[in-house]
């Protein structure tokens, strides 16, 4: 398996984090679980293997273009034969630029995109197919995105708060600081879980824990804390709260996981 990365065009970084390839030659079946990172992606299948996830209690082909909305619980995935992945992972706030519909309803799912955006985004898959170098396909993405921000450009203020809020409650890694971060922006509570909600599928308290979990599998992947320390530097009032969080959102303890470190999920911290 082989991941690279790539930066977006400066004006479209504040809203997608990265673009990532993923490659496999090996035909050999492969099995995993995603866990919940914050993050939505758009991943345009372009080699011939198969994947599918665990949804409505089997496993489903994936579409060959795939929405992935906000992961709330463990989500069980496997694969057949050589992959050719080009992914765009948004930040929380980011999709509502390109895509209309409100995020949330695509929650712990993986959706057809063209059923989504319809023929640009299905045209967009045939000339990613067709591009010879990752270069070329880099720049596809970029320039189709780009159409899509200059067209959302009345709701870039909106997304720019969103992201200032989040930001806060990131900042600020313990539990109950929602009404700080409220006081801050000189908003209410309820109208902040509204906001958030909308361009981010996630309540203020679900992205706090995400985020909380998502800085304790970093430390876990670094492996120079024990978990009690990490348990601490990730923002849990005690060791139990971290337990029972972990657990909800990967079906593992802390000390399982550390001994099954998977490279999917490795993938979803940076």
């Amino acid at each position: 398996m082989e991941f690279q990365y790539f930066q977006p065009a400066k004006a479209l970084a504040p809203y997608i984090r990265h673009y990532y390839q993923f490659a496999s030659s090996d035909n050999a079946a492969y099995e995993d679980t995603v866990f919940p990172s914050g993050n939505t992606e758009v991943i345009f299948n372009l080699g011939g293997g198969i994947w599918e996830s665990f949804q409505d209690n089997a496993f489903r082909k994936n579409p060959a273009i795939e929405l992935w909305g906000q992961i709330t619980r463990p989500l069980a995935i496997r694969s057949s034969g050589a992959h050719l992945m080009l992914g765009v992972r948004f930040f929380t706030h980011g999709t509502p630029f390109a895509i209309d519909d409100e995020i949330g309803i695509f929650n712990d799912q993986v959706s057809d995109l063209t059923n989504v955006m319809g023929g640009d985004i299905r045209d967009l898959h045939g000339r990613l197919l067709e591009a010879q170098s990752i270069d070329m396909r880099i720049t596809l993405l970029d320039n189709f995105f780009a159409s899509k921000l200059t067209r959302a450009s009345r709701r870039q203020d909106r997304l720019d708060k969103v992201a200032r809020i989040l930001t806060s409650i990131a900042k600020d890694p313990t539990e109950n600081n929602i009404g700080r971060v409220a006081g801050t922006f000189g908003i209410t509570t309820r109208y902040l879980h509204k906001l958030v909600y909308q361009h981010t599928g996630l309540s203020p308290k679900s992205f706090d824990k995400i985020h909380r979990f998502k800085t304790s599998l970093k430390l876990i992947g670094e492996n120079k804390l024990p978990l009690t320390s990490i348990a601490y530097d990730a923002g849990y009032f005690d060791q139990s709260h971290f337990i029972r969080d972990f657990k909800s959102f990967t079906g593992l303890t802390p000390s399982a996981y550390l001994n099954n470190l998977s490279a999917v999920n490795q993938m979803l911290i940076n």
